[in-house]
């Protein structure tokens, strides 16, 4: 028999519905890959008990002709969302024992729709970071190696670096993730599939571990882009819970991709040439430009001329709404308690305790920028600066359809590099919080290999609730790589 864990989403749902494999001899073997790649360390939590139950069920909804649009597949979920009656942590000391009492919105859909969880993947602590190297839970690994040292261990990006591991390590068809900043597309790129933000507001945020509210959003990863496209479809959906979550219909997202991208016009922009960036990088994006133009598509260049202060606006915005959004983490409530003296000596006990430093980097860079005096100097500084770079975008997509540009500047590093300078590890992002900043939806697609044989991945930036657009540019693109 074919290697069950090999199977795209696509085939595993086509031998699902001939009824030559079962939901339950599908989540056993991954289950099965699941315990002997722990070496990854990919997840936080395993639910092999779990997904056996969701298998059988599934099985059964199968055979009274029930079946839903994911029936029977076996997926993997960050430790971002909440999932009724299995510890969620997001990575940090300080949710210990913290079992929710009830389902996020995204991955209710998720079960509704038939899938099958395997588990919790490991994270960024609060999704802080770009390698996983933040978690309590100690870093991810790449399953990808180096052809000139292939003895290191590379990180899987973040903050979503345990779900891209899990799917890219076929131990998990698909994975959820969180962006806050290219949380999700960063970790595709280093690991080599795709992974995806939808537009601010296509999935609901309840029920969802938040980070920086403005900025989250779940989006799937899968190993081709159709797969992406079928998980999304189950992922998205108005929810009257969410004041964010926009009330429209949810396209098929699979039928978009028609493989026809003739007369669509791709915008390259300039200030994306950023200094230092590897010339494999530039070749590679050059490349992508010319397999669109190829295919019927007209690339054209493009300006977005704020750009050189998204990274230092994101690093303003997100800690700011850290800072307030981790208030809540108080050890009276859930999680850790570390007892004091007194009520504020529990406090300080428990909060020193429970994050991480760069946890606690973030809180204090972000109660500064709110604070009394430099609120106006900061904050609100670069509120405006986010509102000059998503008016960037408006202007570009008057001229074109979709944005193309790297996704990482360079491929997968080592663990633990980077540690000591969190001004380098936050330039992993320079290419990919513009579209969190302006809301928009970006696709990170696996597009070649670095002079190390890492993956490197194309993105592409689509215009609001245009995924549909997005989505079958990147299906044209990820036909050239194949």
């Amino acid at each position: 028999m074919t290697d069950l864990t090999r199977l795209t989403l696509v085939e595993a749902r086509d031998l699902l519905e001939k009824k030559e494999i079962t939901a339950v001899e599908l989540a056993d073997a991954h289950i099965a890959a699941m315990e002997g790649a722990r070496g990854l360390n990919a997840y936080i939590t395993e639910t092999p008990d779990k997904a056996q139950a969701m298998a059988r069920a599934s099985d059964e909804r199968r055979m009274r002709g029930e079946a839903g649009p994911l029936e029977g597949i076996p997926i993997a979920v960050k430790d971002m969302f909440c999932t009724d009656g299995v510890l969620t942590t997001a990575a940090s000391h300080i949710l210990d024992g913290f079992v929710p009492t009830y389902e996020s919105t995204v991955t209710a859909n998720l079960w509704r729709d038939g899938a099958v969880m395997l588990g919790k993947t490991n994270l960024d602590e609060f999704a802080m970071g770009s390698s996983t190297m933040t978690s309590y839970y100690a870093p991810s690994i790449n399953p990808r190696r180096r052809t000139t040292e292939p003895e290191a261990d590379l990180v899987p990006g973040g903050s979503s670096g345990g779900s891209a591991s899990a799917v890219a390590g076929y131990t998990a068809i698909g994975a959820t993730g969180t962006d806050t900043g290219g949380s999700i597309r960063q970790p595709a790129s280093f690991c080599g599939i795709v992974g995806m933000k939808p537009t601010y507001g296509r999935c609901s945020r309840w029920g969802t571990i938040a980070f920086a509210s403005s900025l989250d959003q779940a989006g799937p990863f899968a190993r081709t882009v159709r797969d992406t496209a079928i998980l999304m479809r189950s992922m998205c959906g108005f929810d009257p819970k969410d004041s964010t979550s926009v009330d429209m219909p949810v396209p098929d997202f699979e039928a978009a991709l028609t493989g026809d991208i003739r007369g669509l016009r791709i915008g390259v922009p300039g200030e994306y040439r950023v200094e230092g960036m590897p010339a494999a990088i530039e070749q590679l994006w050059a490349n992508g430009a010319d397999r669109l133009r190829q295919a019927g598509a007209e690339v054209v260049d493009i300006s977005l001329p704020h750009t050189k202060y998204a990274l230092p606006t994101y690093y303003v915005v997100a800690p700011a709404e850290a800072s307030s959004n981790l208030a809540r983490y108080d050890g009276v409530r859930y999680g850790l308690r570390v007892p004091g003296k007194n009520l504020i000596e529990m406090y300080e006990n428990t909060r020193a305790e429970g994050f991480g430093d760069e946890v606690t980097r973030r809180i204090m860079i972000g109660t500064y920028a709110l604070s009394a005096g430099y609120y106006d100097a900061y904050y609100l500084k670069a509120q405006q600066m986010r509102t000059l770079i998503k008016r960037d975008f408006d202007a570009a997509f008057e001229s074109c359809h979709a944005v193309l540009t790297p996704t990482a500047p360079s491929t997968a590093f080592k663990v633990g590099e980077k540690t000591d300078d969190p001004v380098m590890m936050y330039l992993n992002d320079v290419f990919t919080v513009t579209a969190n900043l302006a809301g928009l939806p970006g696709i990170s697609v696996p597009a070649g290999l670095g002079a190390d044989g890492m993956p490197l991945g194309l993105q592409l930036i689509g215009r609001p609730f245009d995924e549909e657009t997005m989505l079958r540019i990147a299906g044209m693109l990820e036909t050239f790589v194949k």
